[in-house]
């Protein structure tokens, strides 16, 4: 054996070691769901459900798919469907990265469907490696549990399913990696991708416009300046071409402000308390049950998403108050936890003013980037909050399964 071939495979051992507990978590959160998936589906055959891509497909993916097959659409409601409201219809409420992505998959002869559970699963276990990374890839008693609680984040079921919530957060995850390291492109790049995702993408926008003050601390201020406002008008870029493509489709550059007004009554700030109080108040259990004897698990969760956003705030306050204590007793914070802080309250505030009463949920899923700043609390902190993140996991889980979320 010569000495590059001895140098190789260390390193490639190495490399491979490092992504096994990546990889056991992505493993541990499937085989915690299927199950879930079972008890939640009454009828023969239910065990199987999680498998298949039906299982993972709730509302809006339709509209996910539709763009990656035939791209965006726009018109009255009326001229299709005569007795519906005179609303607009289409699919251009919907952002394009994950359809995109869908697309450049199929064009392998996968089926449009299982391109997209693959690449929301192939985010996934993308998430748990680079979360990995920024816990230093060291296995302590902080960052197992750490990774255990990413294997239930609250919402985290949405990771699973045909949205792009989890290709949105590998690309947030990235991008604080790109502040971490000093590098414009990678954190621009990961900014691109997660705000031509999802409306919450934008979050990276505004971190990366405030990195000026905690990152690049080896440039002079101008420079730090010019990294700033360059990555974040690159990431920014991801929302121009949604609109580009929109306006490609349908002539019009404001597409997705008319459909949001006309069938959504979106638009402009909301008064976030306001809308808090709406989303905790929806009756999902009234307007989405399903037909015919409930199974026991989603009897019981009909009400999960007000768990859940009990369970969120306490998340935040958490994460915030993580950050304080280290603030005052260290006097700093490390870049990536400044970037992951800033991300996570940007996310838990963004649906409350835009408006999302029946959607917070999955975009509170991507605050999983705060996660970057839950290995640096006490264990008694982590282990209750591993016990509560693992029991609202399984009810929101069930509400998902049992059709009742959208």
């Amino acid at each position: 054996m010569t000495a590059t071939t001895e140098a190789a495979g260390p390193s490639h051992l190495g490399r491979c070691r490092a992504l096994l507990p990546p990889f056991v978590a992505w493993l541990v959160t499937n085989l915690l769901t299927w199950p879930v998936a079972a008890a939640s589906v009454a009828g023969d055959g239910s065990a199987v459900r999680y498998w298949s891509t039906d299982s993972r497909r709730r509302w809006d993916s339709e509209h996910y798919l539709s763009i990656a097959r035939a791209g965006y659409e726009m018109f009255r409601c009326r001229e299709r469907y005569p007795d519906f409201p005179d609303v607009v219809c289409g699919n251009v409420a919907w952002f394009p990265g994950y359809p995109m992505a869908i697309r450049a998959l199929s064009a392998t002869g996968l089926g449009y469907e299982s391109a997209a559970v693959v690449i929301s699963e192939s985010s996934l276990f993308g998430m748990f490696a680079v979360l990995w990374w920024l816990l230093g890839a060291r296995l302590t008693r902080a960052t197992a549990l750490t990774l255990a609680i990413a294997c239930v984040f609250p919402g985290g079921i949405y990771f699973h399913a045909v949205f792009p919530i989890a290709t949105g957060t590998l690309a947030l995850l990235v991008c604080v990696v790109g502040v971490g390291r000093g590098s414009w492109v990678i954190a621009a790049a990961g900014g691109f991708v997660a705000t031509s995702c999802h409306l919450v993408g934008a979050a990276a926008v505004g971190m990366l416009l405030l990195s000026a003050f905690f990152a690049w601390r080896g440039d002079t201020w101008p420079v730090r300046f010019a990294k700033a406002g360059s990555s974040a008008a690159l990431a920014a870029c991801g929302v121009l071409w949604a609109k580009w493509l929109m306006w490609q489709a349908t002539g019009h550059w404001n597409a997705y402000e008319i459909i949001q007004a006309s069938s959504y009554g979106q638009g402009g700030l909301r008064r976030p308390f306001a809308e808090m109080a709406k989303a905790y108040a929806f009756p999902f259990k009234d307007w989405y049950t399903p037909e015919g004897r409930l199974p026991w698990l989603v009897e019981h969760a009909l009400t999960a998403h007000r768990t859940q956003l009990w369970l969120n705030v306490l998340f935040i306050l958490l994460v915030v108050a993580t950050a304080a204590v280290l603030l005052v007793r260290d006097h700093r914070l490390d870049v990536e936890e400044w970037a992951a802080l800033i991300l996570t309250v940007t996310i838990f505030l963004l649906p409350f003013f835009a408006g999302a009463e029946m959607s917070w949920y999955r975009n509170h899923a991507q605050m999983f980037v705060g996660l970057v700043l839950v290995r640096r609390m006490s264990r008694w902190v982590q282990v209750p909050l591993l016990l509560l993140c693992s029991v609202q996991y399984v009810l929101l889980a069930s509400m998902f399964f049992a059709g009742v979320l959208v």
